[in-house]
């Protein structure tokens, strides 16, 4: 198996019982990481310097931790680690969720038998307070076709749980700044503009936790008009058609002005399984 990287950015605002949770499923992987990078995007509470320090410091040759002295955004401080990472496979990891132990086996398993995929990703989990007591399963398309096609309405890699060539990242352009989208925005670089393949393994590999706040972060008026704008300029940009922009906006704006829980209802039942 090749050397990786896991790639992970903390803020303030995280659970420090969460985080140690995530750290703890990424060194219980069958494949163990040379180098597990992590971004402190700006200061962090006591509790958490508290984790970080001690996993720095039981494993020193393990950890590196890159502090920023502001609070940049989750774009900003991953394009940070991307550049700085030792390794040309990195593989994201978000800092209050939980990776099955097989999970970056698999996913270095798919790039040795396929070499040309840029980004490799697989479905998420969805819980709310036990990962045992799952509420949804985020899928998306497997085949790089399909992913293609899918990116025109919808982002179809989900990024807490992918794989990806450093190499590939930067030479599409690194992550930027772009509120809310920094993921999207970078995946419709990697698959639209450079044509570049990628997969998703359709297995349950990544928890993801999710509350009532998470659907509220995505309502709201403040947020259509960030997806609105997003999907306005892949349209400008050439990525997408008119009926593809009109669709896929109008279906972001008429969700984004849902009361919360006519919002979460609809997730669960027409965007997860």
């Amino acid at each position: 198996m090749d050397k990786y990287s896991v790639l992970m950015s903390v803020y303030y605002k995280e659970n420090p019982l969460w985080l140690r949770e995530s750290i703890e499923s990424m060194l219980s992987q069958t494949v163990s990481a040379d180098e597990f990078f992590l971004v402190k995007d700006g200061p962090l509470t006591q509790e958490l310097e508290d984790v970080i320090n001690e996993y720095a410091e039981k494993f020193p040759e393990l950890f590196t931790i890159l502090p920023l002295e502001y609070n940049v955004g989750l774009g900003p401080a991953l394009a940070e680690g991307v550049k700085n990472c030792r390794n040309e496979i990195i593989i994201r990891m978000d800092s209050d969720d939980y990776s099955v132990p097989e999970r970056c086996e698999k996913l270095l398993s798919v790039l040795n038998e396929h070499p040309e995929y840029g980004i490799i990703g697989s479905f998420e989990v969805e819980f709310e307070s036990d990962k045992e007591s799952p509420v949804s399963v985020h899928r998306v398309p497997e085949t790089s076709d399909d992913i293609y096609a899918f990116m025109k309405r919808r982002c179809a890699i989900l990024h807490p749980t992918v794989l990806y060539r450093k190499s590939v990242v930067i030479g599409c352009g690194n992550y930027r700044d772009v509120k809310l989208y920094e993921d999207y925005d970078l995946f419709l670089r990697v698959v639209l503009e450079h044509g570049i393949k990628c997969y998703n393994i359709q297995e349950n590999l990544y928890y993801i936790r999710v509350n009532d706040a998470f659907f509220t972060r995505r309502g709201g008026v403040g947020y259509m008009k960030t997806a609105v704008s997003f999907k306005y300029n892949q349209f400008r940009k050439g990525y997408i058609s008119f009926k593809d922009f009109f669709v896929s906006a109008g279906a972001s704006a008429i969700v984004a002005l849902m009361p919360n829980k006519m919002r979460k209802a609809f997730y669960l039942k027409f965007l997860r399984k």
